[in-house]
């Protein structure tokens, strides 16, 4: 249980009164024990309103406290007790409410504790620190290296000569093939695949595919999250990379010798072929699709289903399939095809004015 003078001590903002909490005590000392939405919250629920668009919620929560921003980018006790009415909050006003309820989500949150021990039905062939966790049926290849406060669990396999850093954490089922290399304080979840071979063959003249041998690795820098079913080919030659703080979501494919930039988040459903090179902060939205031996620049946006056919130079944000197109343009031209049928039927009768006046004599 959390107090909000705690909360705001260590992150900041501040407390402004609402409905009966105004003046009846100390703010401060209000209790908070879980985050929740607006629409559920209940006594000593704090909640948060980041989209505008949910501002009429305020008006029924029942939760103790609300994240939110300053009101026309000025504290405006009038406006939150306007919407408040029913049971009255405290709100805690900030300029990135939606940041500022993740940090919250995560002190009230924290990870489980890591309870140190191998399951005596691992095989562990490589080196593991003493305080790391090893769940049941792990099996750990020759010359891997396991570090301090490492949670492997159940049915994780990890290759030979594989190397994890400290307070990393793998869910059951992850596979991690031979040589690959994980960063400090990274989560990787279920089913996710790590290392297995890029997708790399020659054609013969008669139509026969030659395997080229995968001899490259797969390196994930530090604080790097990899969501379900995501998978990462390790690359032909050189390396795999992904770097510090790159956030991916489920079931993405990721091809040989792509490179990701720090801090990059990518959606579900993406698919980068090989060779790629994505800068850093870019984010690329849900089922979007990169082509392979591209480079997107740092500070690119890329929407849900865009397909990406040639590399991208310059920060901004991207849409569209055939082909995409900077983000105003593409709302542009889309604005027009809605409007196709339309347009056709005036040229259409605009083409028989014509010739009827052609026509005369």
């Amino acid at each position: 249980m959390l107090r909000l003078g705690e909360i705001v001590a260590r992150l900041g903002g501040e407390i402004v009164g609402a409905g009966d909490t105004a003046n009846s005590f100390d703010l401060s000392n209000i209790s908070i024990e879980r985050v929740a939405p607006l629409e559920t919250a209940g006594p000593g629920d704090l909640s948060f309103l980041s989209n505008p668009k949910y501002r009429a919620l305020l008006a029924h929560t029942r939760a103790s406290a609300v994240i939110m921003a300053r009101p026309a980018d000025a504290i405006d006790p009038d406006f939150i007790n306007s919407n408040a009415s029913v049971t009255g909050f405290a709100a805690i006003v900030t300029p990135q409410p939606y940041l500022y309820y993740a940090r919250v989500a995560q002190w009230l949150s924290p990870p489980s504790k890591v309870i140190p021990g191998i399951h005596p039905s691992a095989v562990i062939e490589g080196q593991v620190a003493a305080s790391a966790s090893i769940g049941p049926h792990v099996t750990i290849g020759t010359g891997a290296q396991i570090g301090e406060h490492v949670v492997i669990g159940a049915n994780c396999s990890i290759g030979e000569h594989v190397v994890i850093e400290s307070a990393t954490r793998l869910a059951p089922h992850v596979t991690i093939y031979a040589g690959c290399e994980i960063g400090a304080r990274c989560i990787v979840h279920s089913g996710v695949v790590i290392g297995a071979d890029g997708f790399g063959f020659a054609r013969e003249p008669e139509g026969a595919w030659v395997k080229i041998p995968q001899n490259g690795r797969v390196v994930i820098g530090d604080d790097v999250e990899i969501g379900a079913n995501t998978t990462i080919d390790r690359g032909a030659l050189g390396d795999t990379t992904v770097g510090n703080g790159v956030k991916l979501d489920n079931q993405i494919q990721i091809g040989h010798n792509v490179k990701i930039g720090t801090n990059t988040a990518i959606a579900g459903c993406v698919g980068i072929a090989g060779s790629a090179n994505i800068g850093a902060r870019c984010s690329i939205g849900g089922a979007a699709m990169i082509q392979g031996h591209l480079t997107l620049a740092d500070d690119v946006v890329v929407t849900t289903g865009t397909l990406v056919t040639k590399s991208i130079t310059r920060a901004g944000t991207y849409s569209g399939s055939s082909p995409f197109l900077a983000h105003a343009d593409w709302l542009r031209n889309f604005s027009h095809l809605r409007h196709l049928d339309a347009m056709a039927d005036k040229i259409r009768a605009l083409e028989q004015r014509l010739l009827a006046r052609e026509e005369k004599p």
